[in-house]
């Protein structure tokens, strides 16, 4: 294990998960709930499976396509999220 990975990737998805919908999400179910540590085990369980989707499909993605491909096409796909969530399509 590499700890500037580990470290970089911590601070990464750290500042870019703070104040997003997922927080949001856990803030109402555990208000709503009265049960924080039901909502953060399932938050925790919920948001484990989805990396590891994520960093598995990465990194076979990785072996198949040049990095630029990866990365205009990411590029791509974020603006194309953000077009639908502004028209209100999803």
């Amino acid at each position: 294990m590499d700890a500037r990975v580990i470290l970089s990737a911590f601070v990464a998805v750290f500042a870019a998960e703070m104040a997003d919908k997922t927080q949001m999400v856990g803030l109402g179910l555990s208000s709503k709930t009265g049960k924080p540590w039901s909502v953060f085990v399932g938050s925790v369980a919920a948001y484990a499976l989805i990396t590891a989707i994520s960093v598995l499909l990465g990194a076979w993605l990785g072996k198949t396509l040049k990095p630029e491909y990866l990365r205009y096409g990411g590029g791509a796909l974020f603006v194309l999220m953000g077009l639908l969530m502004w028209t209100g399509k999803i």
